[in-house]
């Protein structure tokens, strides 16, 4: 059994006087998670979206699953933390926009909020060693860490169409905002086919037959659905840096390769580098979530096409990041941005040093 990074910080916030928000794609193992932290707990009770008994219910533990189908979610929970603090409550849910912007206000104060993501580079280290891990690479860039995926060698393509055919989409497709299902999916492929390059709203618009208006809302609802996710442009001191312009990621490479029917080996791809580069952000992301490092990320690129792939800001400290499949390829900061930020430091990710940038430092990050 694999033992997911969430399950000790959730532990220890048991029974502390919040109620407890889990959000994250379908999928990702946010109910199998919760099952293996309670099942040696005394009432528990669990309800699902169309359900809330508590005020009625003598257990010590709810857990809620999809919270925001929930009518009044935010207040019936402001309700129980405010009256009941011997009953803990944890909720959880597939949608970030919908529960958040029915909870944020009501539960200030009153919640502690945990996003849960695919598997992860530093969970399959945990459960099988780095040495196993290191060798599944090409199997992890093609086919992701979803948890039926990683569980179920060999029918990997399938458990992938099957999630990609419509379920991870189910909240958005329920929505009224989202008429034309068809136009999602070539928003989709054509995001697939983008991954790593700079992206543009009017672009986008042309090549899906949508005003870009309606392309910047459905990225918004794919991206609170853990689908996607956006890294801004990073801008300071330069006149010709980019301010307002973004890179749009996939949460996890199987569910990019499946949108595009692509399950090629690493060695005869041609968007290699951008499977790559795919893969050290979104692990890094999780990495730095269940880590807890405190960071702010961004690209850098130039109007004269000067770029970077990645940057960290934290701590008044800037951290530059090429990423290369190939450990032997060379790469270098470009001076403009060394001149401009003389204080940063740069460094070119490969599988060569990949588990030393994702995993925690044994010495303390």
């Amino acid at each position: 059994m694999i033992e997911r990074l969430l399950y000790k910080t959730i532990e220890n916030k048991l029974f502390v006087g919040k109620i407890i928000i889990l959000t994250g794609a379908r999928q990702v193992g946010k109910t199998t998670l919760l099952k293996q932290l309670l099942r040696q707990k005394e009432g528990v009770l669990w309800l699902n979206g169309d359900e809330l008994q508590v005020q009625n219910s003598n257990s010590k533990i709810v857990i809620l699953d999809e919270a925001q189908r929930i009518e009044n979610i935010g207040l019936r929970l402001k309700l129980i933390a405010d009256s009941d603090s011997e009953v803990q409550v944890i909720a959880t849910g597939s949608s970030a926009f919908e529960l958040a912007n029915k909870v944020n206000e009501p539960l200030t104060g009153r919640k502690w909020e945990y996003q849960m993501f695919p598997l992860s580079f530093g969970e399959m280290v945990a459960h099988h060693g780095k040495l196993k891990e290191m060798r599944m690479l090409p199997r992890r860039i093609i086919y992701g860490y979803y948890p039926e995926v990683v569980t179920n060698d060999g029918n990997e393509v399938e458990i992938l169409k099957l999630l990609t055919d419509a379920y991870l989409y189910k909240d958005i497709l329920s929505w009224e905002s989202v008429k034309h299902p068809d136009k999602l999916q070539t928003l989709l492929r054509a995001l697939a086919y983008q991954v790593g390059s700079q992206v543009s709203y009017n672009e986008l618009s042309q090549m899906c037959s949508m005003d870009s208006k309606t392309v910047e809302r459905y990225i918004n609802l794919l991206e609170q659905c853990y689908i996607i996710f956006r890294l801004p442009s990073f801008s300071r001191n330069l006149r010709h840096e980019l301010k307002s312009s973004r890179k749009i990621y996939f949460y996890d490479n199987g569910i990019r390769n499946a949108l595009i029917a692509d399950y090629r080996a690493p060695e005869v791809r041609q968007d290699i580098g951008s499977l790559w580069e795919n893969f050290v952000v979104a692990e890094r992301m999780k990495s730095n979530e269940y880590y807890h490092r405190w960071v702010n990320r961004y690209f850098w690129r130039t109007k004269q096409q000067q770029e970077i792939d990645y940057l960290e800001e934290s701590g008044g400290e800037l951290h530059a990041y090429e990423m290369k499949w190939n450990p032997r390829a060379k790469a270098s900061i470009t001076k403009t941005f060394t001149e401009a930020y003389p204080d940063s430091e740069f460094q070119i990710i490969t599988p060569d040093n990949i588990s030393d940038f994702l995993l925690p430092d044994p010495k303390g990050d």
